[in-house]
This record gives structure tokens, sequence and C-alpha cells, in this order.
């Protein structure tokens, strides 16, 4: 993941939607599974990664991957809390909502408190959700020394800043 990432990903959806309704330009974003859980890297942390792998005098296969695991709702209150917002999620399923309960408006000017700015709209489940993703990255670790130097919060705010800029 990264600024670059296409902006159907669900972390460009994001950010980017977040960076939208901060300044107006959207009023809700709509989402799928909140509840999905992924590993989330930085593409800086896994081409690192991939270059340590063609160092290796034989090939072998490695996951790349962090080992921690986030689910998309996590991602929101992230990208939310990059621009002062901060989020209360309640109801269930396609019934679920997110709340303004507190802004920072010299952050996000647009938005105020009881802004309904997140909603689950069924059209965005996938037919085929694989509700968990976590790769086990241990033998990259034990064999290449290779740990990702960037979490995902801060690659989620390096997101916004830039999906801000673009807004």
């Amino acid at each position: 993941e990264s600024e670059r990432r296409g902006e159907t990903f669900v972390t460009r959806k994001i950010t980017r939607g977040i960076a939208n309704v901060a300044l107006g330009l959207e009023k809700c974003i709509y989402m799928g599974n909140l509840d999905a859980l992924r590993d989330w890297g930085h593409a800086k942390d896994y081409v690192r990664m991939q270059w340590m792998m063609l160092q290796q005098r034989e090939a072998e296969d490695f996951v790349i991957a962090t080992g921690k695991q986030y689910s998309v709702r996590d991602f929101i209150t992230w990208s939310a809390a990059e621009l002062g917002i901060e989020l209360e999620f309640s109801g269930r399923g396609v019934d679920e909502i997110g709340t303004v309960v507190s802004v920072d408006q010299t952050r996000a000017p647009e938005i105020n408190i009881g802004d309904v700015i997140i909603r689950v709209d069924p059209r965005y489940f996938r037919p085929a959700e694989v509700d968990t993703l976590l790769g086990d990255p241990s033998k990259a670790r034990e064999k290449l020394g290779w740990v990702p130097t960037i979490s995902a919060r801060e690659m989620c705010a390096e997101m916004v800043a830039n999906d801000l800029l673009e807004a």
C-alpha cells in the first residue's frame, strides 16, 4: 500500500474519501465489510524485501507481509483521526454507520459533530469475500533480517496527507 495505490482499492478509497469529506467534496463514504481484516504493509518495505530476496545466492520463496492485522474499520478510524475527526460506529451489518463525535474544524472545515460520514452499502460486499488475510513473514525475518519499518498507521497518515493535497 502507498499513496500510489489505485483509487478502487479499499485503503485509497478510505483515505481519498475522508479527505474529500473533510473538504466538502463528498458527504459520505459508502463501504462494504467493515469487519474484514487485512495485513497491510507499505510498498517501500515490500520493495526493500524484494531486493533482499534477490541478493540471495539461492532462490527461495518468502512471504512478504507484516504479520499484523487490522480491520477496515480501524483504517477508517485512523484516516479520520489524521484530519482531527473522531468517529463513533453504531448499528450492525448494513445498518452500521460512522458518526462524527468530535472534529477539529481547522483540519476538516466542512464536517460537523453529528454528521454521518460512513455508511455500509451491500453493493460493496464481495461475493467471495475473504474475511481475514494475514501473512507470516517469520522466514524473511529469520533468513534475511527483514522487518517492516513503516507501521500501518504511519502508512495511513502518509496516504491521507497525499489525498488531502490532491483534494
